[in-house]
């Protein structure tokens, strides 16, 4: 199977089954016996398909009618777009005008433990980690062993089992970085009805480390690798946030590691920032030599309604022209807040800025109304050339860049201030993100603190699902220190309880399993 620009999805029915201590544990049904899937090595590779599609659509007929995950909408729980949601609405950046239940207490950082979108994140991750259990299960020896496979096969299972594992890590990774301490089961625990154990945040910290040193050589090299599969440099770009969060995560900074890997990243020479910010936004842009590691969408075949559908749909509004975006209609429903413009001090040059100000109002008073903040008109499902995307019905081609090289150069530098270390090379990377912002040097620093750091990360990575992350690193995203539009549910902001920089285990979870401790304060 080809898994290249255009999917195409594995031919798996995947049914979803039970209660979160169950379904995680649970080898996953295909309609079949998994015993008779994975007795023919040609299956494995359409098994993998479905673990890298877990990230780009939510069930087996996009965009809906065979859904992974039951009980919420198939496009509400897409994984890029919960991960979307829980990264952005409760942060500086966005506001989402819409009631849907688990929208409003996001935008304003009043969420509980039966809020729907916490939840939908939760289920999402642990679908994904369910499947690679069973995938990675079937490509130990105790298994492979046993089959009448080629020698030249076992080799290409030993390969997939590596990014399998890589996937698996990805999706710990953000379960770590959202909920904490949370159920742990690797390919060691069977199926069957049983309640994992939790594991803390700093244990499963040193799980992912572990893993991603584990499998680093049996990825294919920086740029080796099929578009959109992983390779060292997905592997590399995991690694240096995990790293980065190590404070955070467990009590200790190894800002010195995740210097390293974002070195690791630029020094390759297999990533060079586009000559153009936009570009790596459209609808081809599958050809920007910036992205690292994308999840995959095409209008044709990928076709959902989270990932790029939501994030290009849900930005048009008010008197925006769909046309110019590749759709035949906006969503009304996302706009940037007065503090997140603010960071770029009203400075015009800075080609980032990609806003619609037409007939908007800066200040929002009521957040269900759209003309009220700043549309941002970033996402679009239009290539360079501005044609738009294969899809008629307006489900874009645009790829959703999870890692990308601009970031790196700006992990660097955070890195390098935090440590006192490699200063003159951290302000020369931070200046190289800024000059293509700029086309020059008209925006260079001259010196660069953490503040800088934070702002421009929001400057550089706005939309993409980071902001969160990075303002609790910061310490920023709690607390009184900084505030913004509609935080802790007061229009100028308010000051919010520190058990907010971590999302609650769902209560249905906790009511199933006895082994689960809630985080503090939920």
């Amino acid at each position: 199977m080809n898994l290249t620009k255009k999917i195409t999805l594995a031919l798996l029915a995947v049914a979803f089954l039970g209660g979160c201590q169950k379904q995680m544990n649970l080898s996953p049904k295909y309609g079949l016996n998994a015993d008779l899937v994975y007795a023919d090595a040609s299956n494995y590779q359409n098994v993998l398909a479905k673990l890298y599609a877990g990230l780009a659509i939510s069930g087996n007929q996009g965009p809906a009618g065979m859904p992974d995950i039951g009980g919420i909408d198939e496009g509400f729980s897409q994984y890029v777009r919960v991960l979307w949601n829980l990264q952005q609405l409760p942060t500086d950046e966005s506001v989402c005008g819409w009631n849907d239940p688990g929208i409003p207490e996001l935008n304003t950082t009043t969420w509980n433990d039966n809020s729907s979108f916490v939840s939908a994140m939760y289920y999402r991750i642990y679908y994904q980690i369910a499947l690679a259990n069973e995938f990675i299960r079937y490509c130990q020896p105790e298994w492979t062993d046993l089959q009448d496979f080629t020698e030249a096969e076992l080799e290409g299972i030993a390969d997939m089992n590596a990014e399998a594992r890589f996937l698996r890590a990805l999706s710990y990774y953000h379960a770590m970085d959202l909920f904490g301490n949370v159920p742990f089961v690797d390919e060691d625990d069977r199926a069957g009805v049983f309640y994992p154990e939790q594991i803390s945040r700093s244990d499963l910290y040193d799980y992912v480390t572990s893993e991603l040193e584990a499998i680093e050589m049996d990825l294919p090299a920086i740029g080796a690798a099929d578009y959109a599969r992983a390779d060292r440099g997905a592997l590399l770009a995991l690694r240096s946030k995990v790293y980065l969060n190590a404070e955070v995560y467990m009590g200790t900074p190894a800002y010195d590691l995740a210097m390293a890997d974002a070195e690791a990243i630029i020094a390759s020479g297999a990533y060079s920032l586009e000559s153009d910010y936009a570009n790596n936004f459209l609808a081809d842009n599958h050809t920007s030599s910036e992205v690292i590691f994308p999840v995959a969408f095409d209008g044709e075949h990928t076709q959902t309604w989270g990932g790029t559908t939501f994030l290009v749909h849900s930005h048009v509004g008010g008197s925006m022209d769909p046309d110019d975006y590749g759709i035949n209609g906006g969503w009304q429903g996302n706009r940037a807040t007065l503090a997140w413009y603010n960071l770029y001090g009203g400075d015009t040059n800075d080609s980032r800025m990609m806003v619609h100000m037409g007939g908007q109002e800066d200040t929002i008073t009521d957040i269900g109304d759209f003309t009220q903040g700043i549309p941002m008109t970033k996402w679009k499902n239009v290539d360079q050339n501005g044609d738009a995307g294969s899809d008629p019905n307006n489900f874009p081609d645009t790829d959703f860049p999870m890692f990308r090289l601009a970031d790196y150069y700006l992990v660097y530098a955070e890195c390098a201030v935090r440590t006192s270390t490699n200063l003159g090379t951290a302000l020369t990377y931070y200046n190289t993100v800024r000059q293509r912002a700029y086309g020059g040097s008209g925006g260079d620093a001259s010196s660069i603190s953490l503040q800088d750091i934070i702002d421009e990360r929001g400057r550089e990575l706005y939309s993409e699902g980071k902001r969160r992350s990075d303002l609790v690193r910061f310490g920023l995203f709690t607390g009184g220190d900084y505030l913004w539009p509609w935080k802790g549910e007061v229009q100028f902001g308010s000051a919010t309880d520190a058990i907010y920089d971590l999302y609650p285990i769902p209560a249905a979870d906790l009511n199933a399993n006895a082994n689960l401790v809630q985080n503090p304060g939920y």
